[in-house]
């Protein structure tokens, strides 16, 4: 349990760290206060973690899910940093806005989550596929180095890093059994680590001067001012992150065969929201359903909520020990990389799986799939695509999760559920709980009926 949870954290560590260094360096934040910032990060991930695997009342999914900041608050921030006048003051209305949209969107979770009834097979299908092909440019730029800038970025020695990672993890998942198979990734992650050494890429610097305990005190950087253009922001931003965790539970309770119903998905947004509105107490972030780790469940098939809640006592305990958060930092960035591609691949792989019940015989629900898809990776192929539009809604549509998912949802409405074009199967009606993944078409439509 430890270890698959450790391995939980090193697939999510890269995701949780990005933005609070992004903002932090924005407002000028020195390098203890960015120390500082990521500390607090982990540590609220792991809590908001913690309720979303363990529960509370009503509250959590209770599925293997890791929390952690979403990055779809990264840009909005950064324009309220912008748009400070005081750089000390922007943390402060970040975290005053962040409170209000996740009290809100807590508000709004069992209604949000009313729309479970427009996600069929050919929709989750869609929108899993989706999800692991825009988490894969993400390993492909952990595989080409830490510094965009750098000259070296994208050298023969990153990208071999990346690949010798990668072919341990399919050696060792492909020629070992039980234990040592499950840990695949977190013995690769080690294995790229200790061979990074003599090329110079591994960087023992953050252990060295980090402090061996931090509490993130309450409200550090200030308490929380609340601006109304900050908290319309971030309202936007909870809607997104709530579309794409509603997209993630559906592709998780899929993979561990618990389709996530609307009871599930209302707990699970919950969960979501109320970690995105404590976390500012402790100085972090808006928190959203980690989708890598998705990819994790799918590989290892280790489905237990409460190896993930383990994961989760690994961030909290990060947030409290700089230099255990430090350990993880050591990993280079091309060594991530290669355990990414089979990572997020193994998303993509299962939202494939998925299409495959979709009744893609029918040509209405292989039009669905075809556009859906391509809105959803225009994103990912041309990022400025939807420059000329204003930035509130550039935030909805350069995530291509959110872009594709409403689109599939769209698509599905017109042409499987409005008029002369619905078809009474199971391919237009929602996964049930009672629903086996791989049960007949008939039987399905039998339940459903």
């Amino acid at each position: 349990m430890l270890t698959s949870g450790l391995q939980h954290v090193a697939a999510m560590y890269a995701g949780v760290v990005a933005p609070p260094l992004i903002v932090g360096a924005a407002v000028g934040l020195s390098g203890t206060e960015l120390t500082f910032l990521t500390g607090a990060s982990l540590f609220t991930a792991g809590l908001a973690t913690f309720l979303q695997t363990l529960g509370v009342w009503k509250i959590g999914a209770k599925l293997p899910f890791v929390n952690g900041v979403t990055f779809a608050g990264v840009a909005p921030m950064l324009a309220i940093v912008d748009t400070t006048d005081n750089k000390a003051d922007a943390l402060p209305v970040i975290f005053g806005a962040i409170i209000v949209a996740g009290l809100l969107g807590f508000a709004a979770a069992p209604f949000f989550s009313r729309l479970v009834r427009f996600f069929p097979p050919v929709v989750t299908g869609t929108v899993i596929t989706l999800i692991g092909v825009s988490l894969l440019p993400v390993a492909f730029g952990w595989a080409q180095g830490p510094n965009p800038a750098a000259k070296d970025y994208g050298s023969t020695t990153y990208l071999s890093l990346a690949g010798i990672t990668l072919v341990v993890v399919l050696l060792l998942r492909r020629f070992t059994r039980g234990f040592l198979k499950q840990v695949a990734v977190l013995v690769g992650l080690v294995l790229g680590t200790l061979i990074a050494i003599p090329f110079g890429v591994t960087d023992f610097t953050p252990v060295q001067e980090a402090d061996i305990v931090g509490f993130p005190s309450p409200f550090h950087f200030g308490a929380p001012q609340f601006a109304l253009a900050a908290i319309i922001s971030m309202c936007v931003v909870m809607l997104v992150s709530m579309t794409e965790s509603t997209a993630d539970m559906l592709a998780l309770g899929e993979i561990v065969e618990r389709p996530a119903d609307e009871k599930t998905i209302a707990a699970g947004l919950r969960a979501d929201t109320l970690g995105s509105a404590l976390s500012p107490l402790f100085n972090g972030f808006m928190c959203s359903a980690f989708a890598q780790n998705i990819g994790l469940v799918a590989m290892t098939r280790i489905r237990s909520r409460f190896v993930v809640a383990a994961g989760g006592g690994f961030l909290v305990l990060m947030g409290l020990s700089p230099v255990a958060a430090s350990l993880i930092s050591v990993v280079p960035r091309p060594v991530l990389g290669g355990a990414g591609v089979v990572l997020f691949g193994s998303v993509a792989a299962s939202g494939i799986q998925t299409l495959v019940k979709a009744g893609l015989e029918k040509d209405n629900n292989v039009l669905i799939v075809a556009v859906s898809l391509a809105v959803g990776i225009i994103p990912i192929t041309k990022p400025d695509f939807y420059h000329a539009f204003p930035e509130t809604a550039q935030i909805i549509l350069d995530s291509g999760i959110s872009t594709g998912c409403v689109a599939a949802v769209l698509l599905n409405v017109v042409f499987n559920h409005l008029g002369r074009g619905r078809d009474a199967d199971e391919v237009t009606a929602p996964m049930e709980p009672g629903d086996e993944i791989s049960g007949s078409a008939s039987a399905k439509a039998a339940h459903v009926h």
